[in-house]
């Protein structure tokens, strides 16, 4: 069976999905999804931490499902900016596990993770798949993927 590493950029999908959609991205379909093609081995969600009610259900929910939920503090600084970035812990998960499965999906579009997704496949020959908005995700990489796959109203809420 195909052994598979599931790694989901909360904030980037929730930004991404809302901005193109307005609506809220479907864990349990895509989980559902995912399972369906081989036995998820490890499933992170990468999220800030903020502490609210909403977000502490959210969280508990991406946990029954079978994510393991990783939280960075949620930043503010005082010109009104954030921070909250997860690419770099993303990174050395993936990185960690690449030798050990057969695929690594990434749920993000964000354009820095191009690298590390030709890295894995040239080093590790592992498939490396992503999910994102199409209209929002970086041309480069949805290049870098062995595989691209739209979010469409099937992963919606």
């Amino acid at each position: 069976m195909t052994r598979i590493a599931l790694f989901a950029d909360v904030q980037n999908v929730y930004y991404t999905t809302r901005q193109a959609y307005g609506r809220q991205f479907n864990y349990r379909a895509l989980w559902q999804q995912v399972s369906e093609q081989g036995d998820i081995v490890v499933a992170n969600a990468y999220a800030t931490e903020r502490g609210d009610d909403g977000q502490i259900k959210f969280q508990e929910a991406l946990r029954h499902i079978g994510f393991t939920v990783k939280l960075k503090p949620y930043i503010q600084r005082s010109d009104g900016s954030s921070k909250g970035d997860w690419d770099v812990g993303i990174a050395v998960d993936v990185m960690s596990v690449a030798a050990d499965v057969d695929k690594i999906v990434l749920l993000s579009g964000d354009g820095d993770f191009d690298v590390l997704l030709r890295k894995i496949i040239d080093v590790y020959d592992v498939r490396a798949e992503v999910y994102g908005v199409p209209v929002l995700t970086a041309k480069s990489l949805m290049d870098a993927a062995s595989q691209f796959h739209s979010i469409d109203a099937a992963l919606l809420l």
